[in-house]
């Protein structure tokens, strides 16, 4: 007679489970195994396709149910993973023959305690979740519960079976809570019906015994008791609260739920009475006293008998899949999963936490307008992954002029390694990049040097992880439940434009709106972020889209309305100091406008035309969109960028495909594109408003956004790790770049009157470009040549008399206010009325640059190319028409050895 015993595995998404049945139920090392795979209710639930295994097994040398042994080929390789046979609907089964230690060629000594499985889809894209572990035993005497499952839960006075099974025949008993209630001689099954009688906990018991051998194995169910209605105490918050009496009282919403208990290192993961929540409205909650304050506890809600979920308020989770991945020393001492007690994310919390003493309590963050923010993520911007290192980096981002830091997400994501816009959990800081005080320790820095720290965060959508999606799922249609709190039930089903990822959040919910500014409080609060940019809140309504290049982009009210109440919240925190609020909008200006004159930033995308000028192209090359006044903006709220995370690099496509058409100035030529960089400087911090810095542009980062870890380019591999190049700051030619921008950004923040002025004129369209700034004190006037030939210029100088060509020294005399200026290609000038001092500290004719060679001879912030600077990077240069004395030395050009110097 075939014997099944079910192991039952909760899904990643809490609320899914899959069967696997096992012949023989209890297996063996050298035993063959048909395992059985039942497909309602995962991924794979009506999939008609083929299913293979991803398989290994846990054996002795484990560390822990992570670390698999002797896999079998590689996840999505469908010629050497086994591949299972499809036996009925939702059925599939897989036979490892002739035994477990020969199909995984297991060496003589190792034991293996668990087969490892997860079942996937042709093309990868479906599996099972989390992990199945199958128990393998030893060989000789053992028993095992093939009914009910362990934890199970059942309603009072309701009629169970209890079953199990011995390996070998042997006198069997079946005990419930220590009593006696079924006896077999000789028999290899025993089974039982029980009639349970008293609520809470029972304790399950079978026990073989085979001449002076015996072998016992105990579960515990759960018969149901009412939940209790009582009225949450005052001042709550949702989550974890921790008393003064150093109790903890928990905080959960759960709209339409009936019942939930806690689960958690405190009642060993087992059902119990004794932490079944209090239901007051929509929330549950419970007290819980006499805890170790020195210990970390983890724990989970589990409502309604069948959904296991972390806690959404949670502020550190323990992942059971990717916590390996933590690089090592990034969070020491990090608390062990509680592998075989349970599966999914879990919560935990530390009574006793430690503290952070802050050094600076009461940060004034750098004016809007003038913001010069870097972006950055974590795992690409730091070889160490970790807060810690990138803190020994930011003298070198003040030193650029730097005053805000724009991190991309860093609360808990899925999978190991993301960009961050896959969240999780909202208020868990991600442990793969250090912990809460290595964070708080970041923040300080910064304030400590005058930058503010600004969080990415995601509101548009979330994945299977988040708990908000688990408690409330639709399986049988794979989307949100049609009573989910948070989420669009079809939204991403009816609207077929392309911005769609995951589960869509109801931003027209009242208890998604909350849900969220608890969210952003947490962070301004807990961190002192200062500010944040919130992704693609295009997404942030109901209004249905239509067509596949449909972006989402027109004028929606409801919108407007859900984003200025979230940017209201956010300035509440700090009224006399508001905290930044940034949209990637990216919408008809219509929208724009309405939320940039509220006061909100948005994100200015100018990528592609600063990107055809660096490369010498006409076409596109207008870059006036960057212009707050070019939009019609009452203020200069438009952040505008030359590249982000999302956007190609200038410099690969520099390389790549930048004009080639003169062999003096091809600027595919590496030297001459690091110079054309410096230009679109010019042509960028100059133009009055907050601007943004994607990492290492400073530096002239040539590598494309879809370049792999081995170096190879493709599209799949946009998310993935990229060279960290620090070494660039040691290459002269790149470290110009560096020195020239951060020139113009110390402008903004020294001569304010004239480089935040709200008068000023951009000529900008074409490849020969000019601003005019018209200051209280003193004007400016640029003047660039983005073209690939010498070119003249209309200069517009505001005045007449002397003028000041700041990287030069050189002292013009205008005498008409429109002058003609020929410049080389990629040369640039900037003249003011006055003198300017340079602002990185002493004065022009110093070494603003930093190469250690008077600026009056190298001319380094301008490296404007002639024939050597295609050869050499060196640049040609006029010194001033008056008696001098020329001594050309190997300093000339520190970096080359044949400098050429035109002199008249």
């Amino acid at each position: 007679m075939k014997k099944i015993v079910l192991f039952i595995f909760l899904s990643c998404t809490g609320f899914l489970f899959s069967q696997v049945t096992t012949v023989p139920t209890i297996p063996t090392a050298n035993s063959e195994i048909t395992v059985t795979f039942n497909a309602v209710g995962s991924e794979l639930d009506g999939y008609s396709g083929d299913v293979y295994a991803h398989t290994g097994v846990i054996t002795s040398n484990s560390t822990d149910n992570t670390d698999w042994k002797y896999v079998i080929g590689s996840w999505g390789n469908n010629t050497t993973q086994p591949k299972l046979t499809k036996i009925g609907t939702n059925l599939f089964q897989l036979i490892l023959t002739p035994d477990i230690t020969s199909f995984y060629g297991i060496p003589t000594g190792e034991t293996i305690t668990n087969l490892a499985l997860v079942f996937r889809s042709s093309d990868g894209t479906k599996q099972s979740r989390p992990d199945i572990f199958i128990p393998i035993y030893a060989e000789g005497l053992n028993i095992t519960f093939t009914n009910p499952a362990n934890n199970s839960a059942f309603n009072l006075n309701s009629s169970i079976t209890i079953s199990a099974e011995a390996s070998v025949a042997s006198n069997l008993e079946l005990f419930v809570n220590g009593i006696s209630k079924k006896t077999a001689t000789n028999a290899t099954a025993i089974s039982t019906s029980h009639l349970l009688t008293s609520a809470g906990n029972q304790t399950l018991k079978a026990v073989a015994t085979n001449g002076t051998e015996v072998k016992e194995t105990t579960i515990n169910i759960f018969v149901k008791t009412p939940t209790v209605t009582a009225v949450k105490p005052v001042g709550l918050k949702f989550g974890l609260n921790k008393n003064p009496d150093n109790s903890v009282t928990f905080l959960l919403k759960a709209p339409f739920k009936n019942d939930v208990l806690l689960l958690g290192d405190f009642n060993n993961w087992t059902l119990d009475g004794n932490y079944q929540m209090k239901k007051d409205g929509e929330d549950f909650w419970l007290t819980i006293p006499d805890l170790d304050i020195n210990t970390e506890y983890a724990y989970q809600y589990f409502i309604d008998y069948n959904i296991k979920v972390a806690d959404p308020y949670s502020e550190k989770i323990l992942d059971p899949w990717t916590d390996q991945f933590i690089k090592a020393g990034n969070y020491p001492n990090l608390k062990a999963y509680p592998t075989d007690l349970t599966t999914g994310y879990v919560s935990t919390f530390l009574i006793n936490e430690p503290t952070y003493t802050w050094n600076i309590t009461d940060f004034t963050k750098p004016a809007q307008n003038n913001l010069i923010i870097y972006e950055l993520l974590i795992r690409d911007f730091t070889e160490s992954d970790s807060f810690t290192e990138a803190i020994t980096k930011l003298d070198y981002l003040a030193s650029l002029g730097v005053n805000a830091i724009e991190l991309m997400p860093i609360n808990e994501f899925e999978g190991a390694e993301s960009w961050g816009y896959n969240p999780a959990l909202y208020m868990a800081l991600d442990k793969s990049y250090g912990t809460k005080n290595d964070f708080k320790k970041f923040v300080d820095e910064c304030h400590q040097r005058g930058i503010a720290v600004l969080a990415d965060v995601v509101f548009n959508h979330s994945y299977g992880q988040s708990p908000l999606l688990q408690m409330y799922f639709d399986n049988a249609n794979n989307k949100p439940a049609a009573d989910n709190p948070w989420y669009n039930v079809n939204h991403n089903l009816v609207d077929n434009t392309s911005a769609h990822w995951g589960s869509d959040f109801n931003h027209e919910s009242a208890h998604t709106r909350a849900f969220f500014k608890d969210v952003l409080s947490y962070w301004m609060n807990e961190y002192k972020i200062d500010g944040f940019r919130f992704d693609f809140t295009k997404g942030f309504s109901n209004t249905l889209y239509f067509g596949a290049n449909n972006w989402a982009s027109a004028y929606d009210q409801s919108r407007i309305d859900i984003l200025k109440d979230y940017a209201d919240h956010v300035w509440s925190n700090k009224p006399a100091n508001k905290p930044y609020v940034i949209f990637e909008h990216l919408s008809d200006n219509s929208e724009e406008t309405v939320l940039a004159n509220y006061g909100i930033m948005l994100w200015g995308n100018i990528n592609h035309s600063y990107n055809q000028n660096t490369m010498g192209f006409a076409s596109d090359a207008n870059i006036n969109w960057i212009s707050y006044k070019q939009r019609g903006w009452n203020n200069p709220n438009v952040v505008g960028y030359m590249e982000s995370h999302d956007e190609e690099r200038l410099m690969y496509k520099n390389l790549q495909f930048g004009n080639s058409t003169n062999s003096d100035h091809n600027v595919k030529n590496l030297n001459v594109a690091l110079s054309r960089q410096e230009l679109a400087g010019m042509f960028f911090f100059t133009i009055p408003g907050p601007k943004m810095i994607w990492q290492f542009g400073e530096l002239g980062y040539e590598f494309s956004i879809n370049t792999c870890e081995n170096g190879t380019i493709s599209n799949d591999c946009r998310l993935s790790r990229k060279p960290i190049r620090w070494d660039y700051f040691d290459n002269t030619n790149r470290k110009q770049i560096y020195n020239t921008w951060a020139t113009l950004s110390a402008f903004k923040k020294q001569y304010p009157d004239v480089f935040n002025t709200t008068n000023f004129t951009l000529n900008v369209g074409t490849l020969t470009k000019s601003i005019v700034l018209r200051g209280a004190t003193t004007d400016v006037v640029i003047v660039g040549n983005f073209d690939v030939t010498n070119k003249s210029i209309t200069a517009n100088f505001t005045k007449i008399g002397t003028w000041y060509e700041y990287f030069t020294g050189e002292e013009k005399n205008i005498t008409n206010t429109s002058t003609s200026i020929t410049l080389n290609p990629g040369e640039y000038k900037l003249y003011s009325t006055v003198k300017l001092l340079d602002p990185r500290g002493g004065t022009a004719l110093d070494d603003s640059d930093g190469d250690g060679v008077a600026d009056t001879i190298d001319l380094c912030p301008n490296t404007f190319p002639g024939t050597n600077v295609s050869n050499t990077g060196c640049p040609i240069f006029t010194l001033p028409a008056n008696n001098f004395t020329v001594e050309v030395t190997s300093e000339t050009c520190p970096n080359k050895d044949n400098g050429k110097i035109s002199i008249s």
